[in-house]
């Protein structure tokens, strides 16, 4: 499952993403993690895994596929949303206009997930 924003900063943003993995035999369960482990970050005390992205490269949309991927294979629930940028951080920003989270917004509907967007 994934969820969508549905605020868009002013200033400049990073889509904030959070993952929670789903219940699954130990099979599935380590199969799931190995994915997971290579386009996010582990908080124990949370129990989620995480990632934020500033820009739309190839790496980053691989990323976001890899996500899409493992919602659609494991049913791993996914929250995207846009946030300020935080002190400190040292990657690229999207700017203040809100093209990609309005495009993110106004292309998905709940029959469709993310990863299965029109192109119009």
């Amino acid at each position: 499952m994934t969820v969508l924003p549905n605020s868009r900063p002013s200033e400049p943003w990073l889509l904030d993403i959070t993952i929670q993995a789903a219940h699954a035999d130990e099979t599935r369960w380590n199969q799931q993690l190995a994915v997971l482990r290579s386009v996010s970050t582990y908080d124990p005390g949370t129990q989620t895994w995480s990632t934020r992205i500033g820009v739309l490269d190839l790496t980053t949309l691989s990323t976001l596929q890899t996500l899409f991927d493992v919602a659609r294979t494991f049913g791993t629930e996914i929250h995207i949303e846009p946030v300020p940028v935080p002190n400190g951080w040292p990657g690229p920003s999207f700017p203040s206009g809100d093209d990609v989270a309005a495009l993110l917004s106004t292309k998905a509907d709940e029959r469709r997930p993310l990863g299965q967007l029109p192109i119009t």
